[in-house]
């Protein structure tokens, strides 16, 4: 692979693929609104993610285009911040369908973020790409417009695939620092009912998965990156404190995460809603997990 462009490549998520695709890629640019040295074959490019710039000059011959862009969920969804949200995502998605249009040789493969929450609650169905039900609600509304947005380009010269993505778990950063951190000093206890599905997947097996959708041609449309195995809340945060040899957990209900939430400018639902989702495309494809068990990842991330 020649080339590979991220967008909105400068948070946790663009950092793991970074470091992974370092030594496979002669060339990665990442767009990023802040302007950072470059580093090896890494190449920062600033856009704002709302104007054609200079940067799209990287994309005619391109490899491919990976795009994370949009503002973070862990906020209050109030009208700014829900308007943000969407508005980040779609924007950017337009801007780079736009971009790819007027190529002359646009990228082989344009990946796309997604998420995973586009799915119903559930505690008792496993949602895959083909017999999933989409649920309701602003997350779910603004996941139906992301994808609607980036399945309106037609591209017959590049392929396009939609990354519903779950929970990842890594140390450089995303939602296993803080639960780490509370489990600590012991409020590593089970969320609400606890009952709420969990569906990760491995920082690793998350680049991994990546990589394989790019040079499996097959791939297409939506694909859920996920572990095999979802677990619960409850399991989670019993294994973690087990892991980190915590020998209790103060378990928090609803009404004390409705309120700690609105102290620390989050949601609830990032916690509560049960995200039963597996990895359907990726397994028929034959994808190979490296931790496609909770206890494989957390021994790994622990070490």
């Amino acid at each position: 692979m020649k080339s590979l462009i991220i967008a909105g490549g400068s948070g946790f998520l663009g950092t793991v693929l970074m470091n992974y695709f370092e030594s496979k890629v002669a060339n990665i640019y990442v767009l990023s609104r802040t302007k950072k040295p470059a580093r090896k074959n890494v190449t920062y490019l600033k856009w704002d993610a709302k104007n054609i710039g200079n940067w799209a000059q990287v994309f005619e011959g391109a490899d491919v285009l990976i795009n994370l862009t949009g503002k973070s969920v862990d906020c209050r969804y109030n009208d700014t911040n829900k308007k943000c949200i969407l508005s980040s995502r779609v924007n950017a998605t337009k801007l780079l369908g736009e971009v790819i249009e007027a190529c002359k040789h646009p990228p082989k493969i344009w990946l796309n973020s997604s998420t995973a929450t586009i799915y119903r609650h559930s505690l008792d169905k496993e949602m895959d790409e083909i017999k999933g039900e989409i649920g309701s609600g602003f997350s779910v509304n603004v996941a139906k417009a992301w994808e609607k947005q980036f399945f309106s380009f037609k591209l017959s010269n590049t392929r396009q695939v939609a990354l519903r993505t779950s929970i990842v778990l890594g140390n450089q950063g995303g939602a296993f620092v803080p639960i780490k951190r509370l489990t600590k000093i012991g409020l590593g206890g089970k969320q609400g009912p606890g009952n709420q599905k969990v569906s990760w997947i491995h920082a690793l097996d998350f680049a991994r998965s990546i990589e394989f959708i790019i040079e499996n041609d097959r791939i297409q449309g939506v694909i859920n990156v996920v572990a095999p195995k979802p677990t619960t809340n409850t399991m989670l945060m019993l294994k973690l404190r087990k892991k980190l040899k915590v020998p209790f957990g103060i378990p928090m209900s609803k009404a004390l995460l409705t309120f700690g939430a609105k102290i620390i400018n989050t949601e609830t639902e990032l916690i509560l809603k049960s995200r039963n989702v597996i990895p359907k495309k990726l397994q028929v494809e034959g994808f190979t997990f490296q931790f496609p068990k909770l206890d494989n990842a957390l021994d790994n991330l622990l070490t």
